[in-house]
């Protein structure tokens, strides 16, 4: 499954109310390090589908998630579980450390 494309409007019904745990992988169109770790957060929705929904939402759209998470630095991945943000990953990192992340909420 690709990753989903979320925004202010979608945010709350798709990552907040989501069954199983979501990755939301707040970016930008002009962030270099956001594309490099795109591909990364690709293969972890591929391989974890089904245990882990991989979402990205553009912080320069969407404004209200990005003030709410107080997102200052992107990329900036958050780790939600049950609505709850359980863990965080900013910058751009090697995809063993986001599944070091994941695993223990799956």
């Amino acid at each position: 499954m690709a990753v989903q494309e979320v925004i202010d409007a979608t945010f709350e019904d798709i990552v907040l109310k989501s069954e199983i745990p979501v990755i939301v992988d707040l970016w930008a169109v002009w962030c270099g390090p956001c594309k490099m770790i795109h591909p990364i957060l690709e293969e972890i929705s591929e391989e974890y589908e089904g245990k882990v929904l991989v979402v990205k939402l553009d912080v320069d759209n969407n404004r209200a998630t990005a003030m709410k998470y107080g997102i200052r630095n992107i990329p900036t991945v958050l780790f939600i579980k049950n609505g709850e943000v359980v863990d965080k990953q900013v910058g751009a990192v090697p995809k063993k450390k986001f599944i070091a992340k994941l695993e223990p909420i799956l």
